[in-house]
């Protein structure tokens, strides 16, 4: 299956505990105050911002952490100050890994993520070597057993998803970034639960890799994920799924 709907479905699975320990509050953070210091702090005008508040809500974050976050990012309110960075690299059996992360210090990151690469079978790559292999979409999965692929499909279709298809335990809606929250809010109006629905970096081509190598990538990818300045990692390895 695409190790993109597999890495999906375990960072939902993930979640709750994630949010428990207070680690999706502080990714989520710093991208609302990302997001209002980039396009001001109203999220009606801001659909970054938008979408950082909703998956915020989501998780039930309480109102005056949001607030405060956007008061950061404004102005209004004093705090540290994030630049955005990406980092490449390949990981085991050469497949591509792009990470997107938010940090105070560059110099303390870098070094980082550069061991959490080389514990796990991997290399920090240079910039630009691996980006190009990865385009922006929006994606959404509904999980296998909550509608059927004509359902899905037909849904998507109306909705003005560019694609749908079934991939292991998730079906998979593709779109343009700019109408990721219509498709969703139309997806949801028509009754389908969505499990994810997000702004994501989609391989254009895929590494083929057998079940150990996946196991090893999907190790990687959480390592990364944990860290507390990483956002998001996505990776381009395929493998097929044993019984």
């Amino acid at each position: 299956m695409s190790g993109h709907s597999k890495w999906a479905t375990i960072k939902h699975k993930k979640g709750a505990a994630d949010a428990k320990r207070g680690r999706v509050f502080t990714k989520l953070i710093k991208e609302i105050t990302m997001a209002a210091r980039l396009g001001g702090g109203d999220p009606g005008g801001n659909p970054r911002l938008r979408k950082a508040v909703d998956d915020a809500k989501a998780v039930n974050m309480p109102a005056d952490n949001i607030k405060r976050a956007i008061q950061r990012g404004t102005g209004e309110l004093p705090g540290v100050t994030y630049e955005e960075v990406t980092f490449e690299g390949y990981g085991p059996g050469g497949v591509a890994v792009l990470i997107e992360a938010m940090t105070d210090n560059r110099n303390r990151t870098l070094p980082e993520i550069r061991t959490i690469f080389s514990k796990n079978g991997g290399n920090l790559g240079e910039s630009g070597s691996v980006r190009f292999l990865f385009q922006k979409k929006g994606y959404i999965t509904i999980e296998k057993d909550k509608a059927t692929e004509d359902q899905v499909m037909e849904a998507a279709i109306e909705a003005g998803a560019e694609d749908a298809r079934l991939s292991g335990d998730v079906h998979e809606v593709i779109c343009s970034p700019e109408v990721l929250a219509e498709v969703k809010a139309k997806l949801e109006a028509k009754g389908l639960p969505l499990a994810v629905a997000e702004l994501d970096m989609l391989p254009t081509t895929e590494v083929k890799v057998d079940q150990r190598k996946a196991e090893q990538i999907m190790r990687l990818m959480e390592a990364l994920e944990d860290h507390d300045d990483v956002q998001h990692v996505w990776a381009n390895f395929d493998f097929e799924e044993t019984a």
